[in-house]
């Protein structure tokens, strides 16, 4: 038995998969919440994620430090091989009735904006 070419298997390559060049998202958008008090469509504030500030005390953090002491020069891994442009933008959206959060990934692009004006294309009077 002959077996058929599969078309559509393996990674994903550049040209299959293209990033955004510009992604421009409104500051608010009606969507579900989820909070015990709503359960249905609200309006949401809309903000970019943004990590918090590393702690010092976190259990991964104080095996590094424990591990970097005295001699012996650096002990893990240090990660050179950057291979990607762009990174995966993650909005925060808020419920304006409940205050309930909830993050909502978006795919990659290079510039992200928040409540832009669009500028108008073509000639100007």
């Amino acid at each position: 038995a002959v077996r058929p070419k599969a078309e559509g298997r393996g990674r994903t390559t550049a040209a299959a998969a293209p990033t955004a060049t510009m992604v421009n998202v409104p500051k608010e958008r009606n969507t579900f919440c989820k909070g015990k008090n709503c359960r249905k469509h609200t309006v949401h504030k809309v903000t970019q994620y943004k990590a918090g500030k590393a702690s010092n005390f976190a259990q991964g953090k104080r095996r590094y430090d424990r591990k970097q002491k005295g001699f012996g020069g650096q002990t893990k891994p240090v990660f050179h091989k950057k291979a990607k442009t762009t990174k995966k933008v993650t909005l925060r959206l808020e419920c304006r009735e409940c205050k309930t959060k909830m993050q909502l990934p978006l795919k990659r692009c290079k510039t992200f904006e928040l409540g832009q004006k669009k500028e108008a294309a073509g000639h100007q009077y």
